[in-house]
């Protein structure tokens, strides 16, 4: 595995890109300049609040947003490195020895902050993790000093092998290097990729550290509350110490100042590299120039595609990251459990890699696709575990869910990396957002792809000058010759679109549309086309009272309910006598009762009971027809039964939204 660092300096800020095989894996930015509380810097800071609920303080370190420092962050050691700072700070002409430092007693894991402190007490603290959101930074008072082969804790005894290290013989073997070698009143910790290091090599990495230590005592010595103390490495540097391996092959950097920092470093740590530190002096960006700003805009949108049309939907909350997992419109296989598990897998590969590249922190939620096997969850599960080993980050994942949902915990200690990838509309001039344009071509690809499936080769494409005239740079390597290769389609050039439009067509000239349309560009052709659907000749066809008409040849049946509008001022312009139907119909419904409740189920127009909802529903636009039709010197007894067996047959033909019950509930 090829894995390269690309450095961009600017001169408000350095952006950090790693990468492995060309592939962008994580991605940093660093404010110049600036505090920015980063992990690794020592305050000497106040206390300004006392929390007894919480077993905690709040500390002003020089932040708008006061930092936070727990009973547990105390460390052991709290009540001597208490005593060490009031002598340093009392006596600035020189440093104290940590020898002549008295031992206080720990502190132990079961006490109350508020015996220990109160407000306007001074403090040496450092930072464990940024400021995120709303909250402040957080503290520890058990200050550290990282170095890439060993850590340096200072008021601490003894030394610790990482558990990484598994070779029995190895560990015991730096464990009493170290003891031989290390001050005492110091205690170390030996890093992984300390296994198999020479003695002198460790030993100048724990000199460099004590020089470190006593320059932050030397400028505590100067300071008053309230100032930082010591600057923790920079991201470039913390970077390079923590996932420096054999496989780096270039450290690719584009500033002089950066550049030596970064060689001089590395001829500390491992001599050998030095020699990979590259100065980069094209005129192209150098983020342009190694494909990382493409990178960026493709994986940090909200929407993240991965192989055969998946795709992930990020989403940030207050409290935890949600990502769903979507198969597209396309299938791997034709069996719904096997393509709903190969999808899974593919997306478990994204997720991991968005995980690393977002710095994602805290719990994540991941909605996978619905699975019924067992073994595919298991299968599925081990598949994300084995993933998340090579994360440096702790971690712990837990199987799905019996929703198929997949809980993941991530150590937090920055905030999330947050980019904004969209762009002003170029049409509109900034009232919209647009996707980003490099990647147009992108999405002309998948149109190309989509519209040669449905219609067949021979197509045509037509885009903006613009666009036209970047797609046909390179000759043969052009996309244009990619795309008449691939698709079988000729790019055409066509003024009157705009800067990011597309427009298809056949070989008769006629404009093709995109069978993947939108539901909101299909809505609004429905107006246009609902006046040609409706049958004018309908209404002839409706006195068949017996035939009651099936379910399945129900939505056959055109509805006529959007010409009534047009014939209501009719009704209004009948004489009054037009309203004895409706009258009469009220009093059939008090005269008879009805012999049983009126469902769709009912088959027989002529019984009276069905004349109850047929009054309520049709006689706006019954009464007006019926009024000719009946003669003045007819009874009421007469009238009830025609009159509710034409309402009856209307009923049942205009309202194609009722369908027969047929026991279906």
């Amino acid at each position: 595995m090829k894995s390269e660092l690309i450095v961009d300096v600017q001169p408000q800020e350095i952006a950090i890109a790693l990468t492995e095989d060309d592939r962008l894996q994580e991605i940093a930015r660093e404010k110049r300049n600036q505090d920015n509380f980063s992990v690794g810097n020592i305050y000497y800071g106040r206390v300004k609040k006392v929390m007894p609920a919480l077993n905690a303080v709040f500390v002003d370190v020089g932040d708008e947003k006061e930092a936070f420092l727990h009973y547990l962050d105390l460390g052991s050691q709290f009540q001597t490195l208490r005593a060490f700072v009031s002598k340093a700070v009392s006596d600035r002409r020189r440093v104290p020895a940590m020898q002549k430092i008295p031992r206080q007693p720990e502190t132990g894991k079961e006490g109350q902050i508020a015996d220990l402190l109160k407000v306007g007490d001074p403090i040496l603290v450092q930072v464990s993790k940024e400021p995120i959101n709303t909250k402040g930074a957080r503290l520890t008072a058990e200050i550290s000093i990282a170095g890439r082969n060993i850590v340096l804790i200072p008021f601490a005894d003894g030394v610790m092998v990482s558990q990484k290290i598994k070779r029995e013989a190895e560990r015991q073997r730096l464990k009493q290097l170290m003891l031989s070698i290390k001050p005492q009143g110091f205690g170390v910790i030996v890093r992984t990729v300390a296994e198999d290091k020479r003695v002198a090599e460790l030993d100048n990495e724990l000199r460099l550290l004590l020089e470190r230590w006593h320059e932050a005592v030397k400028t505590l010595q100067q300071k008053e509350p309230v100032s930082r103390v010591s600057e923790g490495m920079g991201r470039t540097l913390g970077i390079i110490r923590d996932v420096l391996s054999p496989d780096f092959t270039t450290i690719q950097i584009n500033d002089r100042g950066v550049y030596d920092e970064v060689r001089r470093y590395l001829e500390l740590i491992a001599p050998e590299s030095a020699k990979i530190v590259k100065l980069y002096q094209g005129a192209q960006p150098i983020f342009d120039h190694f494909d990382i700003t493409r990178q960026t805009k493709t994986g940090l949108g909200r929407t993240v595609g991965f192989k055969h049309g998946g795709y992930l939907v990020i989403d940030k909350t207050e409290a935890l990251f949600s990502i769903d997992v979507n198969s597209g419109s396309k299938k791997i296989y034709e069996d719904q459990e096997e393509n709903a598990f190969r999808f899974n897998m593919l997306a478990a590969d994204e997720l991991v890699h968005q995980l690393r590249l977002r710095d994602i922190g805290g719990i994540i939620i991941v909605d996978f696709i619905d699975m019924a096997s067992k073994d595919h969850q298991q299968q599925l599960y081990d598949y994300v575990r084995k993933l998340m080993e090579r994360d440096r980050a702790k971690h712990n994942v837990l199987p799905l869910s019996k929703f198929g949902l997949m809980q993941i915990t991530r150590q937090r200690v920055r905030p999330a990396v947050e980019i904004e990838v969209m762009e002003t509309c170029p049409t509109c001039m900034g009232k919209g957002k647009i996707q980003p344009s490099i990647l147009f071509t992108d999405t002309v690809a998948e149109a190309c792809e989509h519209m040669v499936e449905h219609y067949g080769s021979g197509l045509r494409l037509h885009l903006h000058p613009f666009v036209y005239s970047y797609v046909t740079r390179g000759w043969f390597r052009s996309l244009k010759s990619q795309w008449r290769w691939k698709y079988g389609v000729r790019v055409v050039e066509n003024q009157s679109l705009g800067m990011l439009e597309m427009r298809f067509y056949d070989a008769a000239g006629n404009i093709l549309k995109d069978p993947h349309e939108t539901v909101q560009e299909r809505t609004k052709e429905q107006p246009k086309e609902q006046p040609k659907t409706v049958e004018p000749q309908q209404p002839k066809e409706q006195p068949k009272p017996k035939e009651q008409p099936k379910a399945k040849e129900q939505p056959k049946v055109k509805d006529p309910q959007p010409q009534q509008p047009k014939e209501q001022p009719k009704a209004k312009e009948q004489p009054k006598a037009t309203e004895q139907p409706k009258t009469k119909a009220k009093k059939a419904k008090k005269a008879k009762t009805e012999v049983q409740p009126v469902s769709k189920q009912e088959d027989k127009p002529v019984e009276q009971p069905t004349a109850k909802p047929a009054a309520k529903r049709t006689r706006k636009s019954a009464a007006p027809k019926q009024a000719p039709v009946e003669p003045a010197e007819k009874s009421p007894a007469e009238t009830k039964a025609p009159a509710a067996v034409k309402r009856k047959s209307r009923r049942k033909k205009t309202t194609p939204t009722e369908k027969p019950n047929n026991g279906e509930g």
